[in-house]
């Protein structure tokens, strides 16, 4: 395994509800630097669609920042998406939580008929078009079902997610927490994590399973 891949991580916020799913983009991390690679993370400099009182899943009545909640999970060492330049990266890789279908795309509001956030977009299509693996975790595949042309992903078991991918134009695999899905036509590689019955030690697991997948490519 080459120790030297550098990734770049995008994530959505700060909150499974209306930003990064915490344990995930952490496990992410965990398993970057567990391959002995390395990483930047990245997020737009938008607002959130809305922020959600976790404690009581009811909207709360502030306004918070996307790139500005998700420096709490990166400890402040995140750059704005719009810095960031393909050609400095071997791996993209995608973080879930609902933010990515809130705040990087309007999955959650428009379904299949979604549009995703400009920034986004451009990192996805430049990794793409220059054969760089890409890895998207939890729900975060529907934009890569939406942004690139007949991929095979995995949102887990849930029906209205799976034919929502399919009319996307992408297809789709049925897996498990720790199960992975690997696409080496396109180099895509996703893993259900949360959107399945999920444990923290499964999210470990399928972040390993994907970041060790993404760096054989």
């Amino acid at each position: 395994m080459n120790p030297t891949k550098k990734f770049a991580v995008i994530l959505a916020g700060c909150g499974h509800r209306d930003g990064a799913e915490i344990q995930e983009s952490v496990m992410a991390l965990y398993a970057i630097a567990l391959s002995n690679s390395t990483y930047e993370v990245f997020a737009p400099d938008i607002p959130q669609h809305h922020v959600i009182n976790h404690l009581t899943g009811q909207p709360a009545d502030e306004t918070r920042n996307v790139l500005v909640e998700a420096a709490r999970i990166a400890r402040g060492n995140i750059k704005p998406l719009n810095e960031f330049k393909s050609q400095d990266f071997d791996i993209l890789m995608f973080a879930g939580g609902f933010g990515v279908a809130k705040n990087l795309c309007t999955y959650a509001f428009e379904g299949a008929e979604c549009t995703v956030n400009p920034d986004v977009e451009k990192a996805v299509e430049s990794m793409h078009s220059a054969g760089k693996p890409i890895g998207a975790l939890c729900i975060s595949p529907v934009i890569l079902a939406k942004v690139l042309d007949n991929v095979t992903v995995t949102l887990g078991q849930d029906p209205a997610a799976i034919e929502n991918v399919k009319m996307m134009g992408a297809n789709h695999e049925t897996t498990n927490a720790r199960e992975i899905v690997i696409d080496r036509k396109n180099k895509v590689v996703t893993n259900p994590c949360y959107m399945l019955d999920s444990s923290i030690v499964d999210i470990a697991e399928g972040a390993i399973n994907t970041v060790n997948a993404l760096l054989e490519m």
